[in-house]
């Protein structure tokens, strides 16, 4: 069977939710805030795992509900746990995810890389078989991502990408939880004018 990659056309533009599996099995990133289109994008297939890249409501908010359907269990690294009470404050994620953590659907593996900076708790997502990561808000086409307009930790953020995403394949494709997708070898080349302009945010698209 083959594995492919999905973009849910969501209804703020700047979030991307990923669906990675089969015609038969399915794990769904960052599920935004509306189950109702995450769950027409995955149709009959059964969700595996919801897995959130870090605890901001606007891409944990329908995570619960998306799970629910299928009895899925929904992944979070525990140093997010209390911005994931802001939008679930009665339940918490059934998986704690690790640096090296793994994840299977259909014939795949994602591998946890933990990437703080953005969040305490910002992972991001490694398929080596498909070449490809999902990088939450740790790294997006424009570079480090802040919330709210600010770097809660700007250094953090940068020391991540640095050590655990610029030492990846060049060639991976960078599939960020916002605005459009690049490559490592991309995001190398602009390392340098990240560290330069310091915490500016930039325009996600």
């Amino acid at each position: 069977m083959t594995t492919t990659i999905e973009k849910v056309p969501a209804p703020a533009a700047e979030a991307n939710v990923w669906i990675i599996g089969d015609h038969e099995e399915v794990i769904v990133i960052d599920p935004g805030t509306d189950p109702a289109v995450v769950l027409d994008a995955v149709g009959d297939r059964e969700v595996l795992a919801v897995i959130c890249t870090h605890g901001h409501a606007d891409r944990v908010s329908a995570a619960l509900a998306v799970a629910e359907r299928d009895e899925a269990p929904v992944a979070l690294h525990p140093r997010d746990r209390i911005l994931w009470r802001d939008a679930h404050p009665a339940d918490d994620a059934d998986i704690e995810m690790e640096d090296g953590g793994i994840f299977e659907v259909a014939d795949t593996s994602l591998e946890v890389i933990y990437a703080p900076g953005h969040t305490d708790g910002s992972v991001c997502l490694y398929c080596e078989d498909l070449g490809v990561v999902f990088t939450g808000h740790a790294l997006t086409g424009n570079g480090p991502v802040p919330h709210d307009g600010e770097f809660p930790d700007f250094a953090g953020q940068l020391t991540a990408i640095g050590e655990h995403l610029l030492t990846l394949p060049p060639d991976t494709r960078v599939l960020p939880g916002q605005g459009r997708e690049t490559t490592i070898a991309a995001a190398e080349k602009n390392f340098d004018s990240w560290v330069s302009a310091g915490p500016v945010p930039a325009d996600p698209d």
